[in-house]
């Protein structure tokens, strides 16, 4: 039976900003973002390190134990237990709420099953539901109860496009996802790939997204992107499996390695 980890692929990671900006447009889970005082978490300050808390928690979500993701739930609600709303935020939020985080998981299943369907094998209606069914484990790794995952990919479409009812970006989170995609977060050196970035990402974002970011589309930006994606497909379908999940194995395995170590998972 298909699972999670039959979507895990690593070439999928050109659409985590894109990814980033949908989770991001419900208000709550950006302020919540951009107003967090974990500062060790903050990828303007720590890039690399946020980027490999994220990277671990999607890699053991998908391919990981359920140990492994009980521990990695105590490394995480440790950082989110600061995470909350002030009186001087515009908006109410907490990184417990269950609603958000229903909203982030859901997110994250979107950008898998969309990156399975341009680089992985064709999917049957039965592989889809097994893959879908499986990532439930994005929210039920954190605080989402089993039982608030949509029931089936019917029921997941239903609470998709209700949920895009509450999607809106203000000039504050707007401007901090545009520092995301023009790659201000990185070294100078980086810069230059920024143009690259910005048209991948935007070719990921769905239109309702685009809007938001005000990123601009076109049918020929449209064919750009899709010839690019049929010439990776083939490279990523070629290639061996522990290349094509790189580089979440390599967090897996260095997951693993701090917790027989004992150090801090997150």
């Amino acid at each position: 039976m298909p699972d999670l980890d039959d979507a895990v692929i690593g070439a999928g990671l050109l659409a985590g900003t894109a990814n980033v900006i949908m989770q991001l447009s419900r208000p709550g889970v950006g302020y919540g973002v951009a107003e967090s005082r974990v500062h060790g978490g903050n990828v303007f300050k720590h890039p690399v390190k946020r980027t490999r808390t994220t990277l671990t928690y999607l890699a053991v979500a998908a391919l990981g134990t359920d140990e492994e993701r009980r521990a990695y739930r105590r490394g995480v609600n440790r950082q989110h237990a600061q995470v909350r709303s002030t009186e001087a935020s515009p908006v109410q939020y907490n990184a417990f709420d269950e609603d958000l985080q229903l909203w982030v998981a859901a997110c994250l299943y979107k950008g898998f099953e969309d990156t399975y369907t341009l680089f992985g094998r064709p999917m049957d209606e039965e592989t889809a539901e097994a893959i879908y069914q499986s990532s439930a484990a994005f929210g039920t790794t954190l605080q989402v109860r089993r039982e608030s995952w949509p029931a089936d990919r019917t029921a997941f479409a239903e609470y998709w496009e209700k949920s895009l009812d509450r999607v809106e970006l203000d000039d504050r989170i707007r401007a901090y996802l545009t520092d995301l995609v023009e790659l201000r977060f990185l070294p100078g050196i980086a810069r230059p790939f920024a143009p690259l970035h910005r048209f991948v990402t935007t070719g990921f974002l769905p239109p309702r997204f685009r809007e938001e970011m005000r990123l601009p589309w076109s049918h020929r930006h449209q064919r750009r992107f899709d010839a690019l994606m049929r010439a990776l497909a083939v490279v990523v379908r070629l290639s061996p499996t522990p290349l094509r999940r790189f580089p979440y194995n390599l967090c897996l395995w260095d997951l693993r390695r701090r917790l027989a170590a004992g150090r801090p998972l997150v």
